[in-house]
């Protein structure tokens, strides 16, 4: 008897098993999931996508491509506790004042526009409700982003978010470092040395690669003389410290799983686009 009340409860225990994995997908990913699979969870059971931005530029020491391995990583960890897809990464944007450097890419302004806006219109029209995207790039990429979703959200009636995660983690950036950071200062170099510490190379850093970024518009450069931009001057010189790039991550993924989570509850709340 003693055994066969083990087996029903180990038969239990893989029926609950059972019913539990068919309430996840396989994947979080749109670029893994099948077309059936797809069907299936979206949007009777996965509403929200989030779609990673950035773009390839000089970086430091760390990767041309920070601005997206950051959102792209970011997604991936967030995904699973908002029940979200992840849409492919958008690894090509706007680069401004460093596309003069080695290995970057800059697509044009009306061409992004366009782009952008029809990925918006894609996701829209294949079910999502909550379209979430993580942009690790900042210049006019940002003000572009903002007006498009401002245009789609009617358009399609969907409800549309835009983080610019290094701005949203200010304050967790002087509770890591106890300053300001930087483009590819101590925040940004941290949050991507905790998902690809192989590809941040300190031996090649210099504080001489950094420059602070002009205060009141009191000058400009083209290209700009350095790939480290410093918010303040004295401050935001990358550490290259593994403790404080892994409490870095944790705290800036916390901070924006934390905005996006109260959004959608209000968005709920007040029944938007529920029609």
């Amino acid at each position: 008897m003693k055994s066969l009340s083990i087996f029903c409860c180990l038969i239990g225990f893989v029926g609950l098993c059972r019913a539990q994995s068919a309430d996840l997908p396989t994947t979080r990913e749109m670029n893994l999931i099948s077309w059936q699979e797809f069907q299936e969870f979206v949007p009777e059971k996965i509403e929200t996508v989030l779609l990673p931005v950035g773009t390839l530029e000089p970086h430091g020491v760390i990767p041309n491509g920070a601005d997206n391995i950051a959102p792209e990583a970011m997604a991936r960890d967030l995904a699973p506790r908002l029940n979200a897809m992840i849409a492919p990464t958008l690894n090509y944007g706007i680069t401004g004042s460093l596309k003069a450097y080695a290995g970057a890419f800059a697509i044009s302004e009306e061409a992004y526009q366009l782009f952008v806006s029809d990925i918006l219109s894609g996701l829209a029209k294949n079910g999502f409700k909550n379209v979430i995207i993580l942009n690790g790039h900042g210049g006019p990429q940002t003000a572009i982003l903002r007006s498009l979703i401002s245009k789609a959200s009617e358009k399609h009636r969907v409800r549309m978010l835009a983080i610019n995660w290094w701005s949203l983690a200010s304050e967790e950036t002087f509770a890591v470092f106890g300053e300001n950071g930087g483009h590819a200062g101590n925040n940004e170099t941290a949050y991507i040395q905790h998902i690809v510490p192989e590809h941040v190379h300190p031996a090649r850093y210099s504080a001489d690669m950094t420059t602070p970024y002009p205060a009141n518009n009191s000058w400009s450069a083209y290209p700009f003389p350095s790939s480290i931009g410093l918010y303040e001057p004295g401050q935001g010189y990358p550490t290259f410290d593994a403790n404080q790039a892994k409490e870095y991550f944790q705290k800036v993924n916390e901070k924006v799983y934390a905005l996006i989570s109260d959004v959608i509850e209000k968005w709920d709340l007040a029944k938007l686009y529920r029609d």
